[in-house]
């Protein structure tokens, strides 16, 4: 009809409530009786992986609230709450989520719980900073995701596997649900099928353990409602833990769910404050712009910006900060149609590991954003770490000895930047080179790096033999330091490379094939 305007209305679609047809109350008393018959029939111990989060809180509340309707004397299975600090958390979970522990262990023992709280740590060899600033690791990235594993995976595993091979088999809760992405619905389909008994699904990454998922059908809005009407049993206040979930949504609102068009709160993921592999860390900076008790966190999130190193396509661009030289030396080409920054072939190599003064300006940085966020921190993290000694101590080590940087660089930065004194551990004399030496030879080498680096590696593998009585090995090591030492500069690299794998092969690679040339087998 002319001069009315139509509109269409488009209903929003929202994850079904598993509270629709039974009620809540009936559902979560059905999953606690669910939980005592799985404790009490079966005795190998549940593990708990609890992150602090709206799920893994909800999984903790119904298996202790489950456990605690049975009598004392029915409580000998042992329950196991573990979480993984990979040392990089955002500051303000992980000073949340080390007081709920220390409620958590004091509350069990007050109440006759069988129930023990971990929290697990990498060990510092894999640590982020110590394989970053020591190692060189570049910043993490999707083809590059070194951090996952060596951060979160392993130590849970560790600690699961010890359980394993204890008892012989072990539970372990999860605050999987599938209304949080379609991946991740097909995977807990996927291993549905596998089921050994009626609930456990068989984990095929940990043989010896069952995984179970009671809040799997529920969705976001059905664990807020639960957590928002079911007081914690362990003194935790889970309003608390709504408003750290408010404070990390860019709007600032957790709103109360009251109809189909009210927005669901709690998506916010929070993780590792140095992460890389998102574009921008949305919950630190929702913090930060939502309060400004928060501004503490700046030092951080500049930081983090500055690892992640992208050109003005918005492209991540970190070539021009790392070595062309693999990690243990070798040379590796990668065939693509655009060339690398700073590259005139098709023909690129692919980078290595950080270069030694990028590693060092990491440890400034991270050094000068610990002082920063140490004068601005509230008392309660007023003493903060973003690095710790022990790290410190690593990074020098790998420094000293396997990177052969024998001027010792990281108590002078570290006195520099602090105006403190270093108070990590002393290197072996034998090692390092007082910085004289290290001039004299650096003015012998003039402006050729490579040759500087090649004679320094060549003089620190000597000074690490000299003192063994046997040095079976050192003339092997010293030719291939002088093999894959002896390039002028990365395009003398490249032409050898490309002259090597002509040599080798006359087919060309296909597109984005890698291929890995050691010049000691040239």
């Amino acid at each position: 009809m002319s001069g009315q305007t139509t509109l269409e209305v488009t209903e929003v679609s929202r994850p079904r409530s598993a509270f629709t047809e039974k009620g809540m109350l009936q559902v979560i008393d059905e999953l606690k009786a669910e939980i005592r018959k799985l404790y009490v029939e079966d005795s190998s111990p549940i593990v708990i992986g609890w992150s602090g989060g709206k799920d893994s809180t909800a999984c903790l509340q119904l298996v202790w609230t489950a456990i605690a309707e049975l009598p004392e004397e029915d409580r000998k299975t042992p329950i196991h709450v573990i979480t993984t600090d990979t040392m990089v958390e955002n500051p303000v979970v992980s000073a949340y989520v080390s007081g709920q522990l220390d409620k958590m262990n004091e509350a069990a023992r007050e109440q006759g719980m069988p129930i023990e709280a971990h929290k697990l740590v990498p060990p510092v060899k894999e640590r982020f900073w110590t394989c970053l600033i020591g190692r060189g690791y570049a910043a993490p990235r999707p083809m590059f995701r070194w951090c996952t594993d060596r951060l979160k995976i392993k130590p849970s595993n560790r600690f699961i596997r010890d359980v394993i091979s204890k008892a012989g088999e072990a539970i372990l809760v999860l605050g999987t649900r599938k209304a949080e992405s379609a991946a991740r619905a097909r995977t807990m389909e996927k291993h549905e099928a596998g089921r050994a008994r009626d609930r456990l699904s068989p984990n095929g990454s940990l043989p010896g353990s069952l995984v179970y998922s009671p809040i799997e059908s529920w969705s976001n809005d059905d664990v807020w409602v639960y957590l928002m009407q079911v007081p914690s049993p362990f003194g935790g206040r889970n309003h608390d833990l709504l408003t750290l979930y408010s404070g990390a949504t860019e709007d600032g609102e957790c709103p109360l769910v009251v109809d189909e068009s009210t927005p669901s709160c709690g998506d916010s993921r929070f993780g590792c404050w140095t992460c890389t592999m998102v574009d921008q860390d949305k919950s630190m900076k929702a913090m930060v712009h939502n309060d400004d008790a928060k501004e503490w966190l700046a030092p951080l999130i500049e930081l983090r910006d500055a690892l992640d190193v992208r050109n003005e396509d918005g492209e991540r661009d970190d070539y021009a900060l790392r070595d062309f030289h693999r990690m243990d030396g070798r040379i590796q080409l990668f065939h693509s149609e655009e060339p690398a920054p700073g590259q005139s072939q098709r023909e690129t190599l692919v980078p290595g590991p950080y270069l030694q003064h990028v590693r060092e300006d990491w440890l400034r940085r991270v050094l000068e954003a610990q002082i920063q966020v140490r004068k601005l921190a509230p008392p309660e993290v007023a003493n903060i770490e973003l690095i710790t000694t022990e790290e410190l101590d690593e990074i020098r080590r790998i420094w000293v000895e396997e990177k052969h940087e024998f001027e010792d660089r990281l108590p002078v930065i570290y006195e520099e930047v602090t105006g403190e004194t270093y108070p990590g551990n002393t290197v072996d004399d034998d090692m390092a080179l007082n910085s004289d030496c290290v001039e004299i030879l650096r003015d012998l080498c003039g402006e050729d790096e490579e040759h500087f680096r090649m004679v320094r590696e060549m003089l620190s593998i000597e000074r690490q033999e000299r003192s063994k009585l046997r040095r079976n090995g050192i003339l092997d090591r010293l030719e291939r330091s002088l093999v894959t030492g002896g390039f002028e500069n990365q395009d003398d690299a490249l032409e050898w490379a490309l002259n090597r794998r002509k040599t080798l092969s006359t087919d060309r690679p296909a597109e984005g094939e890698q291929q890995v040339l050691d010049p000691t087998l040239a």
